[in-house]
């Protein structure tokens, strides 16, 4: 099961900001001497770009960046996903409730997996990183309990093109720390690859598929979405890029805004992003109903089970992406498979989906059963148990909480090869 950005997953938020559009200026300048005719060029150059600050992050399932940072007076840090995927820059309502931050209406709404919803704004309000005040922010409402759930830590706001469009954001998986530059010229580390997205609050990257065959397509790169890749099921139907006689996808759910929907998983034989190549890739294909994705102009999203393979230098300025692989760049993916869907809720492990005819399903597993254990380890932690159901072929031992007792059951969890 993977969390879908914004909800985050919130799957594809979309800013109702005014767009804005940062021109290049250039002279030229012609010069004419009385013993010869030539010209030369005069070109404004940016100064260099200067140090700001860095914190550290934490990765979540998925490789989903939460970092601490405060909000207007509230004296308390709060978890924060940095996500590329988010057009804007938000907080959680029961966080809003919680330390008195009065929403106002708005006649913007949001677009999500799940659904459209209108949205209120806190305006103009300062986010406070370690080293670095961010002012004159207006921060969209919206509800992350489900967030909340999935990862077993309070999330309260998300972090997007409001904040990375202001400075040169460097994420740095092998030292887990964000670097914050002032905008300016900049020199990348050999190495890499430079991206040049189109970027209309959400970056779009053209990235190739190959499968039943060879297929280029723009996509969302999304930092905020738990999983590798998402393509909307008109894009896989009309490219047929997926060999559907060979490939039996298993139904899971994902979580995005307004909720759960179901989808598909599967794998890509290939996919490419610039000169990086990947093998068999796990894929999630769900019926866009709301047209998140964007098709036909789009295909999907790219999520940072893929993304996180690279330290990555956000350049919105210059409308660059630099990809530099990093030490989890060979790192394999998660083909595992349970069709068990658990949720932290009020203090513990609940199991809330079983997916009809999944490993979960054949172990007996019931709506409603309270994880205790998962082999014999008692910690309720749900990172450690999601780690714990995603080697493909182990047999997991659980115990569960039921009104007439305890049950001990044992699931084996499927490949998606």
């Amino acid at each position: 099961m993977r969390c879908l950005k914004n909800t985050k997953l919130t799957l594809a938020l979309f800013s109702n900001s005014r767009r804005r559009f940062y021109p290049f200026f250039f002279s030229l300048l012609f010069v004419i001497t009385i013993s010869n005719t030539g010209n030369a060029q005069e070109e404004f150059i940016q100064p260099a770009t200067r140090y700001l600050t860095s914190f550290p992050f934490h990765v979540l399932t998925g490789g989903i960046i939460v970092l601490r940072a405060r909000v207007a007076d509230v004296p308390d840090s709060l978890n924060f996903i940095l996500d590329t995927g988010s057009g804007g820059i938000s907080l959680d309502s029961s966080t809003c409730l919680h330390y008195n931050l009065t929403p106002l209406p708005s006649d913007k709404t949001i677009r999500g997996i799940a659904g459209i919803r209108s949205v209120r704004f806190i305006y103009n309000e300062k986010l406070m990183l370690p080293g670095l005040s961010v002012d004159s922010l207006n921060f969209h409402v919206n509800d992350y309990e489900i967030l909340t759930s999935v990862y077993g830590e309070k999330i309260d706001g998300i972090i997007g093109y409001s904040f990375l469009s202001r400075y040169i954001v460097r994420v740095d998986y092998d030292s887990s720390k964000i670097y914050v530059f002032s905008k300016g010229s900049i020199k990348y580390p050999k190495g890499g690859y430079m991206l040049r997205p189109v970027l209309v609050g959400i970056p779009v990257q053209i990235a190739r598929l190959r499968d039943n065959h060879d297929i280029s397509a723009r996509f969302y790169f999304d930092t905020g979405a738990g999983l590798c890749l998402l393509l909307s099921s008109d894009f896989v139907t009309d490219s047929a890029v997926l060999n559907t006689k060979k490939k039996k996808p298993v139904l899971t759910q994902a979580q995005g805004l307004g909720g759960k929907t179901e989808m598909k998983l599967t794998t890509i034989r290939e996919f490419r992003l610039g000169p990086y190549r990947f093998k068999n890739v796990p894929t999630y294909i769900f019926d866009d109903e709301f047209n998140v994705t964007s098709y036909p102009s789009l295909g999907g999203l790219i999520g940072n089970d893929v993304l996180r393979r690279f330290n990555i230098t956000i350049n919105y300025d210059r409308r660059e992406i630099y990809l530099m692989p990093n030490s989890h760049f060979r790192e394999p993916f998660d083909y595992s498979y349970t069709g068990l869907g658990i949720y932290w809720v009020n203090g513990e492990i609940v199991v809330v989906d079983v997916m009809k005819d999944s490993p979960a399903e054949k172990a007996g597993f019931k709506q409603g059963d309270i994880i205790i254990a998962v082999n014999n380890n008692f910690t309720k932690n749900i990172q450690v148990y999601k780690n714990m159901f995603q080697v493909p072929g182990d047999k997991v031992k659980v115990i569960v909480q039921r009104p007439d007792g305890l049950a001990e059951l044992v699931l084996k969890v499927k490949s998606i090869l």
